[in-house]
């Protein structure tokens, strides 16, 4: 698993797009950020998959569909990250590439990856869920910045 990275780091400022995860308590932060709120939540969801394991090590081999409504981009991403973690335990998936459509109040996606694979993969921690904790999308200068803590 990455090493945590803190908040709003110099490369934050310096990517186009990314992710870093942030320590809370017992559980992690994962942060994804780009130049669109789309961006950010893909990114988001790689972060997600860096709890588990390097998301370098997962194949997009299979596509699932995702699609979620809520009344507002956070409300969004916790929907879109939880129903990302349920594909994950359903379907004994990691993921490691993503591709988001926001319109209006709702979310269709893509998710990519493979079975989980123990010896290469050897995961981290299992995901229990998105929580509400430290929720945020926000446009910061040039960036969209999509946050939140997840539950392991």
């Amino acid at each position: 698993m990455p090493a945590p990275v803190g908040p709003f780091s110099d490369r934050t400022m310096t990517n186009s797009a990314g992710y870093e995860l942030f320590p809370h308590e017992a559980d992690m932060g994962v942060r994804g950020w780009g130049g669109t709120p789309e961006t950010a939540f893909e990114q988001a969801g790689l972060a997600m998959t860096a709890v588990v394991t390097d998301p370098v090590s997962v194949r997009p081999e299979t596509a699932v569909a995702i699609r979620c409504e809520a009344p507002d981009l956070e409300l969004l991403l916790v929907d879109w990250l939880n129903a990302l973690i349920y594909e994950m335990a359903t379907r004994n998936l990691l993921f490691s590439r993503f591709d988001v459509c926001i319109e209006g109040s709702r979310l269709s996606g893509s998710a990519w990856g493979e079975p989980v694979d123990a010896e290469r993969h050897g995961p981290a921690v299992e995901i229990k869920g998105a929580t509400y904790t430290d929720l945020r999308v926000f446009r910061e200068s040039e960036r969209w910045i999509a946050q939140t803590i997840i539950d392991v």
